[in-house]
């Protein structure tokens, strides 16, 4: 029997994921695997970044799961600084170009392919916004020329476009190494990811921090000094002096290479699967991690979420089904947990707005309880928002603002949101107490109470 031939388009946790698994079901003698990278590290953790940055981590080594020798010593073909550049379908082959032996180009001919070309940070097309200086952290490669700029800087100013989660991160990241940090944000309130009420909530908590934080204003432009490096970031209201600017605005699917190909893709620009996370339409293509839309089990919808976790998974699924298994992603419930120095911020299920846009009639309800019992030393505010549909008391989402102990809580929420509970049969849910980790009555069980009562008060 011949040899088959699969191709791994990026080698990071998706596309590695699934030639590991790949190659643990199948001999290399019944599957040839090879990756293209082309980067310089494979299989890393690019969550790790910020804290690399602001010197909790050591880096990069550390943030490497498993370097190109492991992956080569598993018998898998792994081409790093190989970049490719066509996806010829018809024929199957992939058209790659070597990055650092003169741009040499070849064919490489697949039977089965894995597209996990990841996403690209958004860069807005503004004067200034490619100055040395201003930064993005998407990479190991990023993270490293982050570091180097500031290590040359004898500045101490800092400016940090975006407040999502990178640009949180970020700026505690920079407070950590001494430089005064300023955070431009374009919506009236950091965190988007939540509702508006909680990120006022994270907003006051940075102010507090020392971190300038500026909400409802358009960053226009960077400014540069002699050299041409980056001195300055300009908004519609004002200017901000920087010696270095990070820019977080989040990431968009890279699917480039798809779309020329004309494989199907989402509202987002992501590629579409099925559950098996095969490409739509197509019986010999997947594809998973960064670079596709999901199945939101909440709303029913495809949705864009970008997270290591889930890259993981989509591989190991990928390489159980291209291994001869058979395995499947059902979906995700849009679960994400950050912090800003001791802040912790989570949500999971669906925002206010996301609700709306799905058609669904729902009640709220927010409490401030404490991370543990109050009498206990070292209890901390903790604030909790649920919604709840509004007819069946389904729990629709959860969004959580606190210090110790509290981002991890929506996991509690998590579970319950993919079981699809009702509020009102959360409040019996058995959950672990004593005084130094809970009230008595914990705090998302407290949340669940009043969104109970919300239902039956709204009615029909």
């Amino acid at each position: 029997m011949a040899t088959e031939r699969l191709v791994v388009v990026g080698g990071d946790a998706a596309g590695m994921a699934a030639a590991s698994q790949a190659r643990r079901l199948r001999k290399p003698d019944e599957l040839a695997i090879t990756a293209f990278e082309r980067g310089h590290f494979t299989s890393y953790s690019a969550c790790g970044i910020p804290y690399w940055v602001g010197g909790d981590v050591d880096g990069p080594d550390a943030l490497i799961a498993r370097t190109a020798e492991e992956h080569r010593a598993r018998d898998i073909d792994l081409r790093m600084r190989t970049e490719v550049t066509e996806l010829d379908l018809d024929r199957g082959r992939v058209r790659t170009r070597e990055l650092d032996s003169g741009g040499r180009e070849s064919w490489t001919g697949f039977d089965k392919l894995v597209l996990a070309t990841g996403a690209r940070p958004r860069r807005p097309g503004l004067p200034g916004i490619d100055a040395p200086g201003v930064h993005g952290v998407q990479t190991l490669d990023d993270g490293q020329a982050l570091l180097d700029t500031l290590d040359a800087s004898s500045g101490r100013r800092a400016v940090v476009v975006g407040a999502g989660y990178i640009g949180v991160e970020m700026a505690e990241a920079l407070i950590r190494r001494g430089y005064e940090v300023t955070v431009l944000e374009q919506s009236a309130q950091p965190m988007s990811t939540l509702d508006p009420d909680m990120g006022a909530l994270v907003h006051e908590a940075m102010c507090g921090m020392g971190i300038e934080t500026v909400c409802g204003t358009t960053v226009t432009g960077v400014l540069t000094d002699t050299a041409g490096r980056a001195r300055a970031v300009t908004t519609e209201d004002g200017e901000y002096p920087a010696d270095v600017v990070v820019l977080g605005l989040g990431v968009r699917p890279e699917t480039a290479l798809a779309a020329a190909a004309g494989l199907p893709l989402g509202e987002s620009g992501g590629l579409l699967t099925d559950l098996a996370m095969r490409v739509r339409g197509q019986d010999h293509i997947w594809a998973g991690g960064d670079c596709v839309e999901v199945l939101d089990l909440i709303s029913g919808r495809t949705r864009h979420i970008a997270l290591g976790t889930h890259a993981n998974k989509h591989g190991q699924v990928i390489g159980a089904n291209v291994g001869g298994g058979y395995a499947t992603f059902p979906g995700v419930v849009g679960t994400a947990v950050s912090k800003v120095c001791d802040l912790e911020i989570a949500r999971t299920g669906l925002l206010e707005r996301e609700a709306r846009a799905a058609g669904l009639r729902f009640v709220t309800a927010t409490v401030e309880a404490t991370n543990r019992a109050g009498y206990y030393p070292g209890a901390r505010p903790m604030h909790v928002k649920m919604l709840a549909e509004r007819r069946t008391g389904r729990l629709l989402g959860v969004q959580i603002v606190g210090r110790e102990g509290a981002g991890k809580r929506v996991d509690i929420a998590a579970v319950a949101l993919t079981a699809g509970m009702t509020v009102e049969r959360m409040t019996a849910l058995d959950l672990g107490y004593a005084p130094p980790f809970s009230p008595v009555w914990d705090p998302v069980l407290v949340a669940a109470r009043k969104a109970a009562g919300a239902v039956r008060a709204a009615g029909v």
